[in-house]
């Protein structure tokens, strides 16, 4: 039974569950935020998935990519699997502006998160789960 890590839990919104990740919202309105979350157990990094889920990851990563690219208009977008403090294998996918707080250091650990108003939220996941799941 696929468990979230209460610390992804804590800081992100569910967008949808694709064919092998979950899709997460970080709840931080500085920067457009996508974390993909494969749903298999004990996995902490892309080499502990079978080859086949290895392919879905990325397929399901370019996906997230283009509908980011569409809806967002980013400069860049980062795209890393970083897993210093949540263990669980997770990819974040962060549109980023050369206007954007942090520009051009990395968002981690450079300020203070700040979150979405509610509305804006459900705003943004609606329009994100009905191109991701389309």
């Amino acid at each position: 039974m696929f468990e979230l890590d209460s610390r992804l839990q804590n800081d992100t919104f569910f967008v949808c569950d694709l064919t092998l990740s979950r899709v997460l919202l970080m709840n931080d309105s500085q920067f457009p935020w996508l974390i993909l979350v494969p749903m298999r157990d004990d996995v902490a990094e892309i080499i502990d998935l079978t080859e086949q889920e290895q392919q879905m990851l990325l397929s399901e990563s370019a996906k997230v990519s283009k509908v980011m690219q569409k809806l967002f208009s980013p400069y860049k977008l980062n795209v890393a699997a970083l897993g210093n403090v949540v263990r669980q294998l997770h990819v974040h996918h962060v549109a980023r502006f050369e206007s954007d707080v942090a520009w051009p250091k990395p968002v981690w650990g450079n300020q203070s998160s700040v979150a979405y108003e509610e509305s804006d939220a459900a705003e943004i996941i609606s329009e994100l789960k009905l191109k991701l799941t389309s």
